[in-house]
């Protein structure tokens, strides 16, 4: 592999926020990052158990990281969140929204209170951040350029976690697949306001991830996925962590507003 190859994927010096880093998705998100020299900054809300043993994980890599605690529904608790990032060393190359949340109530028997949880976490909340990260990345461009277009490759990144439910909802899913379809249209405006700053905004949808027990609580709906999905499988967290370095990383310089299905093929397929 030549040295410029490897440079595509090298996040040495590069600080990469992951919201939801308490998640199986979050943990191998951040992992992957670590692993490509980054230094994370770990967010979570109610998992801190789940974040001390993610810490534990990178400190056995040898890599840094900071972790702080956000309801990213709440406005001021993002504006904290984020001038607790500018303080453990201010600037911001990469912010993966992945935090969100995935009840399953079918519409008619759905609180309010649920309905504005599921879209104040999912989509409100991804707004919040983006809102904070791209004050930190503009701040940070204008040390080095005059903030006009350029043609250098754009050195930071926004990468939203949508789902394929933004393109084919479940029932019992109104509130999340909503949520998730308001992300898909989030992303694209925010590519074409942030582009001129160097920011590229992109969304990645996953499918089906595997996780400890799904199969057991729902083997009904692992067997579906499996037959519609043309690779034959579940996803793993780490095909969304990869698609997310890449969509971060150089390699990605020249898209934005772009929108990556990582569902093993299920998309493609008519009727799942």
């Amino acid at each position: 592999m030549t040295s410029s190859l490897r440079k595509l994927f090298d996040f040495s010096g590069k600080r990469v926020l992951v919201t939801g880093a308490s998640s199986p998705l979050g943990a191998a998100i951040a992992l992957r990052f670590a692993e490509a020299g980054a230094f994370t900054v770990l967010h979570y809300n109610a998992g801190l158990e789940a974040v001390r043993v993610l810490e534990e994980k990178l400190a056995a890599l040898g890599a840094a990281c900071v972790s702080f605690q956000a309801d990213l529904s709440e406005p001021a608790e993002v504006k904290r969140l984020f001038a607790q990032i500018s303080s453990a060393g201010g600037n911001l190359d990469v912010c993966v929204n992945n935090a969100g949340i995935y009840p399953v109530t079918a519409l008619t028997d759905m609180p309010a209170e649920e309905w504005m949880r599921v879209v104040g976490t999912n989509l409100s909340g991804v707004h919040y951040c983006t809102k904070e990260a791209a004050v930190l990345m503009k701040a940070d461009g204008e040390k080095t350029s005059s903030g006009s277009p350029s043609s250098e490759p754009c050195t930071h990144a926004i990468v939203n976690i949508s789902s394929i439910e933004a393109e084919q909802p479940g029932a019992g899913h109104s509130h999340y697949a909503a949520s998730k379809a308001g992300l898909v249209a989030y992303t694209k405006a925010a590519a074409q306001e942030l582009g001129p700053f160097g920011i590229r905004v992109n969304a990645v949808l996953p499918g089906l991830i595997d996780r400890p027990g799904l199969g057991t609580v729902w083997p009904e709906g692992v067997a579906a996925y499996k037959a519609a999905a043309a690779l034959g499988r579940l996803g793993q967290p780490q095909d969304v962590a990869d698609a997310c370095l890449f969509l971060a990383s150089p390699a990605a310089s020249w898209i934005t507003g772009a929108v990556l299905r990582v569902d093993g093929g299920v998309g493609a397929a008519r009727g799942y």
